[in-house]
């Protein structure tokens, strides 16, 4: 066998045998005979020049100096192994769980995302369901309590929102609000309650539409439908457009936040921390700017989003 040739599947018939110290049982993991096994041993034993195994009545034993290079041999074949599971993952999509309610602050940062690297690919799949596992996925946005094992993209923050032509005069007060339809983000009026506040009473909600997301609310409130509640970061870039108008300052802390769960290190796709890195930049709410409009915490986290 040529110097330069490096016998590849005699190296991995070595390390089974030295795990096994057996030639039947290295051949039934190699699916091969035992006497294939003894040919490669053989041969990395003449490739090398000195012998690899002791044979005695009960089996073998590794040689002096086959002791001496088996950890170095499995090191490098798992250094392989390693470089070409990392090789195959990048040409699988990175697999990314994600509630509707956060589509409209997460769509653009993906778009950006593989704009930036062109190679990169995120399967995104959407659901209306709020769960802390990841299942089948590689990582995943959630939404509710914070989660010590999970990365904070941005604390919930809600404030009203409208189109900018749906009242001719911008309104200045709650009660402004009175005879416009609002819409709520949900089966009951807890969002628009915890916003209100001690203002409560001064408002009539007598037409009211409720959607099963708030994304939808959103939609409907751009489309001039009335007026709903929302989280500033999620229609930060309708404002920006002038989709939508935020007239009041007041903004109140629910206490939810959206989270990004990932697999452990071992187990992370290779694109996992490029994801989180971009995701989180400029992502969470600086406490100090929100400081000075946040108008109470709730004692109770709202519904589904």
């Amino acid at each position: 066998m040529p110097r330069d040739a490096l016998p590849l599947n005699a190296i991995h018939a070595f390390l089974i045998t030295a795990r096994h110290q057996n030639l039947t049982h290295a051949a039934q993991e190699l699916c091969i005979t035992q006497g294939a096994v003894s040919r490669k041993i053989a041969a990395l034993e003449q490739w090398l020049g000195f012998s690899l195994f002791e044979r005695h009545a009960r089996g073998l034993r590794l040689t002096l100096q086959g002791s001496a290079l088996l950890p170095e041999l499995r090191s490098g074949y798992l250094l392989m192994e390693r470089a070409l599971q990392l090789a195959s993952q990048q040409q699988v999509p990175l697999r990314l769980r994600a509630p509707t309610c956060a589509l409209r602050w997460l769509l653009p940062r993906l778009m950006t995302l593989e704009k930036s690297h062109p190679a990169l690919h995120v399967a995104l799949t959407t659901t209306l369901e709020h769960r802390n596992q990841l299942d089948q996925f590689d990582a995943a946005i959630v939404y509710g309590p914070p989660q010590p094992a999970a990365l904070c993209l941005f604390e919930e923050y809600l404030t009203p929102v409208m189109a900018p032509n749906l009242m001719l005069s911008q309104p200045t007060r709650p009660q402004h609000l009175n005879g416009l339809t609002f819409l709520h983000p949900g089966a009951d009026a807890t969002d628009w309650r915890l916003w209100l506040g001690a203002e409560s009473d001064n408002v009539t909600m007598s037409r009211n539409q409720h959607f099963s997301t708030m994304d939808l609310a959103i939609g409907a409130a751009i489309e001039g439908f009335g007026v709903t509640v929302a989280d500033v970061t999620l229609v930060a870039g309708d404002i920006a457009a002038n989709r939508l108008i935020a007239p009041f300052s007041q903004r109140v802390r629910t206490g939810a936040v959206y989270s990004l769960i990932v697999r452990p290190a071992g187990q992370a796709h290779w694109l996992q921390e490029v994801l989180q890195q971009h995701l989180c930049q400029n992502a969470t709410h600086s406490s100090l700017e929100l400081a000075a409009s946040d108008a109470g915490f709730g004692a109770d986290l709202p519904g589904s989003r």
